[in-house]
């Protein structure tokens, strides 16, 4: 049986959490579903943007937290240029993404290495090296030969550097205080 009965599955303190945490107004949301016509991912999606948008309204932690949706997000902001109550859809999604891997909701392993092994070579680096985050994606999902075809037509485009880039010094503040910010609030890093 598909169904939800509201008054079991509402968490009024899932409500707080995201809108605290990402600054946003969730309850401006009248679901005009302008955020779910633009996005261009949503064919992958289990639940599309505007379905999580009113989950998180509802109270539904369970059943947005385990959205694939969240990890396939592309984060392209095209939901917040569309929102005509200017709520930052993209960047609920993302804090929802975080609270999803801080609570082990991981629904799309591989999305979550690949973000991870991205997030690790601008932590490294300051910004995304392409072939450490392959590298680390490989290493990390076990497949080592993915996609290993398109390199030499990338190399001949001069698309993926052997040198990483190197970090600026803003880069590093960031990535810092996001350290220690992590460190004190016992978060993943």
């Amino acid at each position: 049986m598909n169904e939800i009965h509201l008054n079991r599955a509402r968490d009024p303190a899932f409500i707080k959490e995201t809108e605290e945490r990402s600054g946003q107004d969730i309850g401006t949301c009248y679901q005009c579903g302008n955020c779910t016509a633009g996005c261009p991912a949503a064919f992958v999606y289990d639940r599309q943007v505007n379905q999580i948008m009113r989950g998180v309204q509802l109270g539904l932690k369970d059943q947005v937290l385990s959205s694939v949706s969240l990890w396939y997000c592309l984060s392209c902001s095209m939901c917040t240029l569309r929102c005509p109550n200017n709520i930052d859809v993209a960047g609920v999604m993302e804090t929802l993404r975080h609270m999803a891997r801080e609570q082990g909701y991981i629904t799309a392993p591989k999305m979550e290495k690949f973000w991870m092994s991205f997030l690790d070579t601008v932590r490294a680096f300051g910004r995304t090296y392409e072939v450490g985050t392959m590298a680390l994606y490989m290493m990390r999902s076990l497949r080592l030969g993915t996609d290993l075809d398109l390199a030499p037509a990338a190399l001949k485009l001069r698309k993926l550097p052997f040198i990483p880039h190197a970090a600026t010094a803003a880069t590093g503040r960031i990535i810092e205080r996001y350290m220690k910010r992590a460190e004190k609030e016992g978060k993943r890093k």
